[in-house]
């Protein structure tokens, strides 16, 4: 008797549930998988999946639509994914999508008649040294031209054989030296499997490094407190969810350092007592996920991870991949937890923190993949050497995504404590109007206030820089920074979900001139309320471009025309 494709999906999801003992964590894996054999995720599979799990079908339906990159409606068997990061916008992506519907005789949001191609904008992608980029399904395409972009097309029709993907090339930017090119392998582990993990965890603070994911929390603060956590089981969680728009060090970090990162996890584990790792890698890098399971397993190989890592009795850890599937939110190590556990990314409420109550219900460390890079090599040269560099205040070195108005972007290392003029000097920049310091949700600054500085007790936020020139719309950038935080808004407070579509539709009418200044401190006094009431960092910190707007650039907005007037 034939099966029917309905049979062997139900085959298919039975055996992924076993395999993951009908864990609900099992979730979204089962949700990949599925799409990725079938295109989507049919409300047959959807129910059976709930059937599979002991889970209402409802509740599946939630965790599917929540995540952009799963499908529960048919798309194209190419789906064109162009970003809109700012960075893109400013090399040129409105060209390329007028190019790309024109070839394809489809708007934005469409899918063609033959089912072939969905045409979709998407946030960063993590290319923006080489904007503009877009993805066909998991493949990346960089420094496109309408030109270039014409081809790729043309190319799928073919069977997708030609003009491969430039990813991870960097060295195609200007980047600086990275210390990581210079680490001893696995040096760092060694030296810390000769300590006590005490002695480990103190040699941690003593180096003064602050996570380097944007919170800036002390890493052996952390640390500490999780090795004193009471739990029969432990997690190390590398959060390479790196959706912050402007930022792609990690991405390079992970395609050229893998082993640093690793080895950065194998010491945490082996300070804080945790058995399991996880790297939670986003959506947008499942290109690197090969390289990165091969890198695992020559790790296992070798010893170095496993029973009795380097011949350590009783050290026993090892590390899986666990794929995003498109929410900038679960970059918040406590949505990015939810996540894990086959929810949405809804961050949770604290106390009680990750380090007490974490990765099913279990005290967690989560760290940023280049903190945990940077363990690798505090460990390998010793705290004193790290803690020579930089300011009092901000330890070490930092890595900077640098791109848009500049001559040299990419991945920069440099000493905290540099100023943005000198920053900028470095990529090329010194005609800027303004930079954006720590992504979409971190700080505008004019270019009066370029002599501040990078560090902890000034501008001590995330590591991504974009450089705006002098001809640069500020309302432009405010606009689409606020189609993004909608966009990505999880839905869970009102303030974030309802206050900045009311922002966006601000920005729109300040852009059309029909502003008054009573009308903008309207959208000011909106903006801090959302700021006071919002529960997690994307509501509080994404009314900050149109607050320093208001401050540096008011001027450009009263100034306005209104549209349609000369």
């Amino acid at each position: 008797m034939l099966l029917t494709e309905q049979d062997k999906q139900k085959a298919q999801i039975s055996q992924l549930a076993e395999t993951h003992s009908r864990n609900r964590s099992a979730l979204i894996p089962i949700l990949q998988t599925v799409q990725r054999d079938y295109g989507e995720v049919s409300q047959f599979a959807l129910q059976h999946i709930a059937d599979v799990l002991g889970l209402h079908a409802a509740d599946v339906y939630s965790v599917a639509t929540f995540y952009q990159f799963i499908n529960t409606a048919p798309k194209g068997k190419f789906i064109i994914r162009l970003s809109r990061d700012m960075s893109s916008m400013m090399k040129g992506a409105k060209i390329v999508a007028r190019q790309l519907e024109n070839d394809l005789g489809i708007k934005f949001g469409e899918t063609t008649p033959d089912g072939m191609f969905t045409l979709e904008w998407t946030s960063c992608i993590g290319m923006n040294y080489q904007a503009p980029a877009m993805m066909i399904n998991n493949e990346v395409f960089s420094n496109l031209t309408p030109q270039r972009a014409h081809l790729i097309i043309e190319d799928c029709l073919q069977g997708f054989r030609s003009h491969r993907p430039t990813v991870g090339k960097i060295g195609e930017t200007y980047s600086s030296a990275l210390t990581y090119a210079s680490h001893e392998a696995e040096a760092g582990l060694r030296n810390a499997l000769a300590m006590s993990p005490p002695e480990v965890v103190s040699e941690v603070a003593a180096s003064g490094i602050r996570g380097r994911g944007g919170a800036g929390f002390p890493t052996g603060t952390k640390w500490r407190l999780a090795a004193a956590a009471k739990g029969d089981l432990k997690y190390i969680v590398c959060n390479a969810d790196e959706g912050e728009p402007g930022t792609f060090k990690d991405r390079i970090l992970l395609s050229r350092f893998a082993d640093v990162v690793f080895e950065g996890m194998t010491i945490a584990a082996y300070a804080v007592g945790a058995r399991e790792g996880v790297i939670y890698l986003r959506a947008e890098y499942t290109f690197l996920k090969p390289q990165l399971e091969a890198a695992l397993a020559a790790r296992r190989q070798t010893g170095l991870l496993g029973k009795s890592i380097l011949g350590h009795d009783g050290f026993d850890f090892d590390i899986r991949i666990h794929m995003g599937a498109g929410a900038y939110v679960c970059g918040e190590e406590t949505a990015l937890i939810e996540s894990l556990e086959g929810r949405r990314g809804h961050p949770r409420n604290r106390p009680p923190y990750p380090i007490d109550v974490g990765l099913n219900g279990k005290p967690t460390v989560v760290n940023n993949v280049e903190t945990l890079s940077s363990i690798s090599c505090i460990l390998a040269r010793g705290a004193a050497w790290f803690s020579s560099i930089g300011t009092e205040r901000s330890k070490g070195f930092k890595l900077f995504s640098v791109s848009g108005d500049c001559t040299r972007p990419g991945v920069y290392e440099l000493p905290w404590g540099i100023t943005v003029e000198g920053l900028l000097e470095t990529v090329g920049g010194g005609n800027a109007k303004a930079v954006q310091v720590g992504g979409y949700s971190g700080m505008l600054i004019p270019a009066s206030q370029f002599d501040r500085r990078l560090a902890y007790e000034d501008l001590g936020i995330g590591g991504s820089v974009i450089v705006y020139g002098q001809d640069r719309d500020m309302l432009d950038v405010a606009e689409n920074y606020f189609e993004f935080f909608v966009d990505e808004s999880c839905g869970q407070c009102t303030p974030c979900r309802d206050g900045n579509v009311k922002l966006l539709e601000g920005i729109r009418a300040l852009r059309q001139g029909k502003c008054s200044s009573r009308y903008l401190n309207e959208l000011i006094s909106l903006c801090e309320t959302i700021q006071v009431a919002s529960k997690c960092g994307l509501g509080q910190l994404s009314p900050n471009i149109l607050i320093a707007i208001n401050k540096h650039f008011r001027d450009e907005i009263l100034a306005r025309p209104m549209v349609g007037q000369h």
